[in-house]
């Protein structure tokens, strides 16, 4: 599972939605929930993309405070 991030862009006008680990994965709603949706279909195809072109994949990074020890 990929970390992402939301947050409101008031240029835009609409909630921007991030994965970090996968360039260029993006995606925005009118909610958060919409851009929470839209992000996890885009991860998805991202890395559908990326198996069918043998690219490498990365690894989730691990955000400090969900770290398991």
């Amino acid at each position: 599972m990929y970390p992402l991030y939301i947050y409101y862009s008031a240029e835009d006008q609409a909630f921007i939605a991030r994965v970090p680990d996968l360039p260029g994965c993006t995606a925005h709603g009118s909610t958060e929930e919409e851009a929470l949706r839209e992000v996890k279909i885009a991860e998805e195809l991202w890395l559908k993309v990326a198996k069918e072109d043998n690219m490498e994949i990365p690894k989730p990074c691990i955000i400090p405070e969900l770290a398991v020890s």
